[in-house]
């Protein structure tokens, strides 16, 4: 069986790891970076870039630069408007109601685009391990819903991986950080802030079994909405001095957006920072710059509210899971944005306590992914998880009521049914409207799936009966059957969300991928042979200058000629030309050496007898050493 890898698939930075013995190691990206950037960048000739090159480029190529896709994973269009105005790529209506990334006409879903990433890192690990992977584990927010579980099951098969096992990201810290203490029984609370998403769970760790009491949070949270304030704020300041709104213009947009981000790193370790972008717009006066100073206190004031709006859920999920404050043993911080002081401050005063330094929060999530990787490969012996489903399942019953089936904080795999019966007499179908959420009314919750059960025998209402089963298996996919117990017709489908793919589009979506891979390969092998003859060219040009005068004519003519004719497949850029050319002068340039040496030998085979001679005349002096 091969290696299943472990990825962290973030909102702004992706990682991966995977078990090596009895430990999991985090494997650096081909720029020797622990951590990704989840950013895809499309540049001119169709070349794809992901991670540090495409975040190089994105000031100068801002609307072909996507970031923080994550954000749209799962969602319909009219859920993320909001979250589409905050970024400088077009974001539009597409299929199914479903949000697209708009790059010249050519319409991607977050998974096309997350897949990209994810490739990115089994590539990362297959250069690593020396051998092909195909198997995953990827993490996702704990409060992430059916259809986000299932958007980020289809980039992974659309990035050509069996995905294994979707695990909470939360579950996956607690795993990294437990691992080593399985013979103490320990309570802890996992704050995860992310660059897009928050959560908070509550575990009970106990002779290797890791159970999730509660889990809660907030889907629309993380460390990108901490830059947006950031950027708010000095768009403001910069339309009340000079009257023009750098939200307006993509590329000003990416550069405060890179300065925000910048800014806020820089003040979690100081107390003030300057933001300092010259010629940041022009107008017809002249250009622009854009000088701020910003303080730690005056970034609190702007973020106070999304600190205090992490932290509700915190109380909520100790509640749900029956514990005080005071019950909690450990609290551990996971992902970026837990490094900004006012967070670190608020979690310490609510628990009490100060939190674990134990755990790199960039790297833990996907450490514990490798660590499931290696339990479900049988590598890890004796640990068992413990899951919960993170929001209430059930259906739309009389008067639009959500009548809940199972309930959140739900160990999962689960499975729960309860019968129902027809609204109208002699009613030959039943549809079934599939919700999750935490409110009473159908409306306020999300859709995740609609279907009918027909061929029901004419009868008075409230006679037939209607079991509906929902099936959550480990990943918190959900399988909802519903039967007629008198026929015992059944109709049971695996929730394909409103947002979701078909098998078709994912199967397409997987091809394109495989295609970009080989056409993405092949234009970096075009690269690496142009620089090849660029620097063949060069060092050839200088050798001849350097050695020209112990090199004979025809053999530099020889050496001319191979050069000229690289240097017009060069220009041609025909990559069969290129390597006849440069087999050709290296053939000329070798032929030189070696007469070059044999001359050399020859000369000093000429020279010799004369020094023999002028040694026989040579006197014997005695030296006495100087002390």
């Amino acid at each position: 069986m091969g290696k299943i890898i472990g990825i962290d698939l973030g909102t702004t930075n992706s990682c991966v790891s995977v078990m090596e013995g009895n430990e999991a190691v985090v494997i650096p990206n081909a720029e020797g970076k622990r951590t990704t950037p989840s950013i895809i960048a499309f540049v001119e000739g169709g070349e794809i870039k992901v991670g540090d090159p495409a975040k190089r480029q994105a000031v100068t190529n801002p609307t072909k630069t996507i970031a923080s896709v994550k954000r749209f994973m799962g969602h319909t269009f009219a859920e993320v408007t909001e979250e589409a105005k905050r970024v400088p790529y077009s974001v539009v209506k597409g299929d199914n109601n479903t949000p697209r990334v708009d790059i010249d006409g050519r319409l991607y879903t977050a998974q096309e685009l997350s897949a990209m990433t994810l490739q990115k890192m089994k590539k990362t690990a297959e250069d690593y391990l020396g051998q092909t992977v195909t198997e995953a584990v990827i993490t996702v927010p704990a409060y992430f819903n059916d259809a986000q579980r299932q958007a980020t099951k289809e980039a992974g098969e659309i990035a050509g991986l069996k995905v294994m096992r979707i695990i909470n990201e939360p579950t996956a810290a607690a795993l990294a950080y437990g691992l080593d203490k399985k013979g103490t029984d320990q309570k802890i609370a996992v704050y995860d802030l992310g660059g897009g998403t928050f959560d908070i769970s509550v575990l009970e760790l106990g002779d290797g079994v890791f159970e999730v009491l509660s889990t809660d949070g907030d889907t629309h949270l993380g460390g990108d909405d901490f830059d947006h304030e950031i950027i708010d704020w000095l768009a403001d300041e910069f339309k009340a001095e000079e009257g023009i709104d750098l939200r307006l213009d993509p590329m000003s947009l990416q550069r405060i957006k890179e300065a925000a981000e910048k800014a806020k790193i820089e003040l979690s370790s100081g107390a003030e920072t300057e933001i300092n972008l010259p010629y940041v717009t022009a107008t017809a006066s002249g250009p622009k710059h854009l000088v701020k100073k910003l303080s730690r206190a005056k970034f609190e004031q702007l973020t106070d509210s999304l600190v205090k709006r992490s932290m509700a859920p915190v109380a909520k999920a100790l509640k749900n899971a029956g514990l005080s404050v005071s019950d909690i043993d450990e609290v551990i911080l996971v992902g970026g944005s837990t490094r900004i002081p006012k967070i670190v401050e608020e979690v310490e005063k609510f628990f009490g306590k100060k939190a674990s330094k134990g755990v790199n929060p960039d790297e833990v999530v996907a450490i514990g992914a490798a660590i499931q990787g290696g339990v479900l490969s049988g590598d890890v012996k004796d640990v068992l998880l413990l899951d919960v489903t993170p929001l209430s399942l059930g259906i739309e019953t009389m008067g639009g009521v959500m009548t809940v089936l199972i309930e959140a904080n739900t160990t999962i795999p689960t499975k729960k049914s309860q019968v129902f019966s027809t609204a109208s007499d002699s009613q030959p179908s039943v549809e079934l409207h599939v919700l999750q959420g935490a409110r009473a009314m159908a409306a306020d919750n999300k859709t995740i799936g609609r279907f009918h059960l027909d061929g029901i025998p004419p009868a008075p209402r409230g006679v037939p009966q209607i079991e509906v089963a929902f099936d959550i298996d480990a990943n918190g996919i959900i399988k909802v059957t519903a039967t007629d117990k008198g026929t015992g017709k059944s109709h049971d489908i695996r929730i394909e969300a409103s947002s979701g793919l078909t098998s078709e589009e994912i199967e397409r979506m997987k091809q394109d991928a495989e295609a970009n891979a080989e056409s993405d390969k092949i234009a970096r092998e075009r690269a690496e042979k142009l620089n090849e003859a660029d620097s063949t060219i060069f060092q050839t040009e200088s050798q001849l200058k350097e050695l020209g005068d112990k090199i004979s004519d025809t053999n530099k003519t020889a050496i001319e000629y191979a050069l000229t004719e690289l240097r017009m497949a060069h220009q041609s850029q025909d990559l069969e030309a290129i390597q006849k050319g440069l087999d050709n002068v290296n053939v000329a340039w070798k032929t030189a050496t070696e007469a070059m040496y044999a001359q050399g030998e020859q000369g000093q085979a000429a020279a010799e007898p004369q020094a023999q001679s002028q040694g026989d005349n040579v006197e014997d002096v005695e030296f006495e050493e100087v002390k």
